[in-house]
């Protein structure tokens, strides 16, 4: 058996530092609980901005809403970095696996990553987001596929797939390929349609999904920040909905919402040849001689510098 942990909790919004306390505290807690993985949401470190627009029209930016990107940019950390460098501290500390979404920051690009860390604290991998959902395009570039890593470790074959990249079949079936087994899904989407896509994808992996989902509240953003759904204190802004899903789709935890929570569930990695014995969607249940796909896995750089000669 090994005990995994799904940590419900949104982030100090423009404060990494305060996040990063946050992410030691939760990291903790699992660990006292015996896990030996921590699964964070979405976009943990560096903030989920939900509810604001910053400034954008089609055809115009106002100097406000560029305003508000010079400050979220400012949140967003380098990988590797001083805040990986300290992610991997807590990892070390707790002898943990943590998968944390972060909000990357490379040039003046911003990317929605999940990031990976070993039980000695090394940065493993990472995964950029590769399609940014609806005005999600506006502040986040666009990964590729040089960042679709599933990793072989002590606990299971651990990769992570970023909110509604979850609805992309073809990049479910890129995870499924490379023998997924503790099925990742860090996320913001808090509607009630959630549970049943993490349900869905266990059952066609036959996997383990592991659905990470912030609460945030406006009283953890700044007394400046304005968003559409209003600025009590008390407003709820993403409700949480994390669930750990076994590989027959059975809830092993069911969705919590309405507050920070770490949840853990032990999982038997023996379930999973269990559950294949009838469904293999890439393998016995595959038809290789009609569908084919193709992932391109190579970084796509701007600027590729020719050898000196």
């Amino acid at each position: 058996m090994t005990r995994v942990a799904v940590v419900q909790a949104g982030s100090v919004l423009f404060d990494t530092p305060a996040t990063m306390d946050k992410l030691r505290r939760f990291s903790a807690e699992a660990a006292d609980q015996g896990a030996r993985l921590a699964v964070f949401p979405e976009a943990f470190v560096g903030g989920y901005p939900k509810g604001v627009d910053f400034g954008a029209r089609v055809g115009s930016r106002s100097p406000e809403g560029r305003e508000w990107f010079r400050r979220y940019h400012k949140s967003a950390i380098s990988v590797p970095g001083p805040e990986t460098a300290a992610i991997g501290e807590v990892a070390a500390r707790h002898l943990m696996h943590v998968v944390v979404g972060v909000i990357e920051r490379d040039g003046g690009t911003l990317y929605c990553t999940a990031l990976f860390f070993s039980p000695e604290g090394a940065l493993l991998a990472k995964h950029r987001k590769l399609m940014p959902t609806a005005m999600e395009r506006l502040i986040w570039g666009m990964g590729d596929g040089s960042t679709l890593p599933v990793l072989a470790t002590e606990v299971g074959r651990i990769g992570a797939v970023i909110c509604w990249e979850n609805y992309m079949p073809l990049l479910r079936t890129a995870m499924y390929t490379q023998g997924v087994e503790l099925y990742c899904a860090p996320t913001v989407d808090d509607r009630d349609v959630w549970p049943a896509s993490m349900r869905h994808i266990a059952v066609e992996g036959r996997c383990f999904v592991l659905a990470a989902c912030q609460y945030l509240t406006r009283a953890d953003c700044p007394p400046d920040y304005e968003p559409i759904q209003g600025s009590a204190p008390e407003t709820v802004l993403i409700r949480g909905g994390s669930s750990i899903v076994g590989p027959l789709g059975d809830e092993l935890v069911a969705p919590v919402y309405g507050r920070e929570a770490v949840l853990t569930a032990d999982l038997n990695l023996d379930d999973i040849p269990r559950a294949r014995f009838d469904f293999d969607v890439v393998g016995h249940y595959a038809r290789s001689d009609i569908f084919r796909l193709h992932v391109d896995r190579t970084p796509h750089r701007l600027v590729e510098d020719e050898p000196s000669r």
